[in-house]
């Protein structure tokens, strides 16, 4: 129901703006403001994308809580494309996600909606607490074993059928 309030209200919103401000300043400062919009977005969800990598990378290598920057990630790729649509109200949406304290205060707002029980990184499992994620401190299992998979490649060879690759009329 929200996601069909959001793509009926938008476009309404958007076509109202550009209404609006089109009768204030005119048609060609109208599309040149909503030009300028996207390249200077793309050129700040550029920036704020390569930091959130950055975070992003510096969490796994730490085997810290990866969430927050996954946030920001996803955050800074929407904020792209509501900057690359055509519209006041998607643009100013856009760039409040640029900006990390309203993406901090999105990531908390959500943070306390949604409940994430364990995460796992490579052999280690995380369980959730009150105080961010921590490492799971049941015992392990050997560290010497290693779980798999294996498909036999072998072709199934009648012993009694010669081979295709041996001259046997010698």
């Amino acid at each position: 129901m929200y996601l069909f309030l959001a793509f009926l209200l938008v476009p309404v919103i958007e076509i109202a703006l550009f209404i609006q401000v089109g009768g204030l300043i005119g048609l060609w400062p109208t599309l040149l403001i909503v030009i300028l919009t996207a390249v200077l977005g793309a050129k700040l969800v550029k920036a704020q994308g390569q930091m959130a990598m950055g975070q992003m990378r510096n969490s796994f290598q730490t085997l810290s809580d990866p969430a927050e920057p996954l946030a920001h990630g996803a955050m800074i790729l929407f904020a792209g494309a509501l900057l690359l649509t055509p519209g006041f109200f998607t643009d100013a949406v856009g760039f409040t996600l640029l900006v990390p304290k309203g993406r901090e205060a999105i990531y908390k707002f959500l943070r306390k909606r949604i409940n994430v029980a364990k995460f796992q990184m490579g052999s280690q499992e995380f369980h959730s607490q009150n105080s961010g994620f921590k490492p799971n401190t049941r015992p392990q299992g050997r560290d010497d074993v290693i779980d798999g998979d294996f498909e036999d490649l072998t072709p199934h060879h009648d012993p009694n059928t010669p081979s295709k690759w041996v001259d046997h009329e010698k």
